[in-house]
């Protein structure tokens, strides 16, 4: 992927002055800073990007070059190494993003300290360091989401090394300073108007080697296995409800503490009962006679079957409440109702004993036995007058 511009990068025209451009790389440094946005691996890229740009365009020599030349002024296959310049090691464009800091409240200021502090903890990793959450998608039944369960579910992950214990080295091994590094834990270089600075890819930015590294792990004290983890599921939980399992996510670094794991429930669909929020729907058929006289119909609930009244004259789509019957909330403070909806059944066919008495039933109804049919042909009559 081709370069962008790094004024571009920067939000500013050509013409923009230092101080402008200063103003523009610190306020972007503090949106992509690494430590307010973990675990975003887009936000590291632009924070490295505009401190790229940064590096080139604060510095006189290297922004008259970028002017002229634009990305090619800085391609090591354009211009020869300067003398004395090591030959190893490639651009990384990183900036050191404190230097802004530094120059603007001190070197032995309070936030000169702290941004120093703050650049060694970003660029060294010798100190152990937290595991990485992970995340899970867990598909369940209905009934499973509506009763809770427990599950274990498969999660392949980096776990302490059993063959070190995690330290990462043989026995007896020592950690020595880093050869390449001499022990600061970073490469710097000179490639034709700028200078590189690149973490150092023995000993990864610590400063120091084991002499005897785990050949288990390579030395790294983490090996990648499969694991089951139990995870108890509480009763009510619905699609997009997210659990965290504590502890369960990768192991830390040298020591550090394992992440967390994040399980999304996904909930499959029931035949019968459909979810609105704590409460249950479910629709039951009823034959036009049990709507028209009444009576009692068997209903399914989450544990089992329950009686409710069909009071005289129901009309299709009412919807009868069976209080208590429905989700437990998974905070476990309430439950819902069970919704019972009404569709009322008309018979299809009819034998011709059957249809007589319909008709016959039909001879003694009045404008009263249909209160909604009347209404409607008064409305009706209304239009036409």
């Amino acid at each position: 992927m081709a370069k962008r511009d790094y004024y571009e990068v920067l939000g500013v025209p050509r013409t923009a002055t230092d101080e402008e451009i200063k103003k523009a790389y610190r306020k972007l440094a503090l949106k992509y800073h690494p430590d307010k946005n973990q675990g975003d691996k887009g936000a590291e890229e632009k924070f490295k990007e505009i401190g790229e740009a940064y590096e080139v365009l604060s510095d006189p020599q290297k922004r008259a070059a970028y002017d002229q030349y634009g990305h090619s002024a800085f391609d090591p296959r354009m211009r020869t190494t300067t003398a004395g310049a090591s030959s190893g090691g490639g651009f990384t464009g990183f900036h050191d993003p404190f230097d802004i800091f530094r120059e603007v409240f001190g070197e032995n200021s309070f936030f000169g300290e702290m941004f120093s502090r703050e650049y060694d903890r970003y660029n060294h990793n010798e100190q152990p360091h937290r595991g990485n959450d992970l995340e899970y998608e867990l598909e369940l039944d209905f009934m499973e989401a509506a009763h809770g369960c427990e599950k274990e579910i498969p999660i392949r992950k980096l776990e302490v090394c059993e063959e070190c214990d995690g330290s990462g080295a043989e026995p007896g091994a020592q950690r020595r300073s880093c050869t390449l590094c001499h022990g600061r834990g970073i490469i710097v270089s000179d490639r034709g108007f700028i200078r590189m600075q690149q973490t150092c890819p023995r000993c990864g930015g610590s400063g120091q080697v084991l002499d005897k590294p785990c050949r288990a792990c390579q030395g790294t004290g983490r090996r990648e296995k499969l694991t089951r983890v139990k995870i108890n599921i509480p009763a009510g939980v619905d699609t997009g409800t997210r659990l965290r399992s504590r502890g369960n996510g990768e192991a830390g670094h040298l020591g550090g503490p394992h992440g967390d794991l994040y399980i999304t429930i996904k909930v499959r669909p029931h035949e019968i009962f459909k979810r609105e929020g704590n409460n249950l729907l479910c629709e039951v058929p009823i034959s036009f006679v049990q709507a028209a006289i009444g009576g009692e119909v068997e209903v399914p609930t989450l544990t089992g079957t329950t009686h409710i009244r069909i009071p005289p004259g129901t009309q299709h789509g009412t919807i009868l409440k069976v209080r208590g019957k429905g989700i437990k909330s998974p905070q476990g403070y309430e439950t819902g109702d069970l919704l019972v909806k009404v569709n009322v059944e008309v018979p299809t066919r009819l034998t011709a004993a059957q249809r007589a008495k319909l008709e016959e039933f039909a001879t003694l109804c009045d404008s009263y036995t249909y209160p909604t049919i009347q209404r409607w042909i008064d409305k009706v009559k209304k239009l036409f007058r």
